[in-house]
């Protein structure tokens, strides 16, 4: 069957959408729409963050942030946080319908609108790879997305990049289970 080469870029299924969130040195709330990322270790996340970001210059004052999942209801705020400039938007967290909650266990702002919330400190920063580095020390759930105690993703309904179309689609659909579907199969 023919491919169709789309060559040497980060094109990949499913992309997070991922609302990073600091404060600054009068502790005002920012935050930026950041879709490289991931899980790069049990207890860390790696996300690709070029430095002329405010938020990187807020968490270089405050080691700390926060990252929270996208969601469909939220779709239009989360975008423009990704596509204005907190350096020339003062009220951009307020423009994008956000308000938070100081964190508990770090120096960063969690998002009250959106769900699912990582609570990180910087574990480091490489200016020249613009790969940050944190250590996760907490994950938090709105309650309202639980069900039986835990998330849950109809709830949530998280978003995610589509890169080859630039669009958002939500998750949510579920095909199987983990750990499970595959063991007819083992033989």
């Amino acid at each position: 069957m023919p491919r169709k080469n789309f060559g040497a870029k980060p094109l990949s299924y499913p992309q997070p959408v991922w609302i990073i969130a600091t404060y600054d040195e009068n502790g005002v709330p920012n935050a930026m729409n950041a879709a490289w990322g991931g899980v790069s270790e049990a207890n860390e996340l790696s996300i690709c963050l070029s430095p002329g970001h405010k938020t990187c210059k807020n968490f270089a004052k405050t080691g700390a942030f926060t990252v929270s999942m996208a969601d469909a209801e939220h779709v239009a705020g989360c975008d423009y946080v990704g596509i204005a400039s907190g350096c020339k938007t003062e009220d951009k967290f307020e423009r994008a319908g956000f308000t938070a909650t100081r964190s508990e266990l770090v120096n960063a702002p969690i998002i009250n609108e959106l769900a699912v919330c990582i609570e990180c400190r910087v574990k480091e920063y490489d200016t020249g790879t613009c790969i940050l580095k944190g250590e996760i020390v907490n994950v938090s759930v709105d309650e309202n997305a639980l069900t039986d105690g835990r998330p849950d993703i109809a709830k949530i309904r998280p978003i995610t990049f589509d890169p080859f179309n630039n669009a958002y689609h939500v998750v949510g659909e579920k095909v199987g289970e983990a750990w499970g579907s595959g063991k007819a199969l083992l033989g």
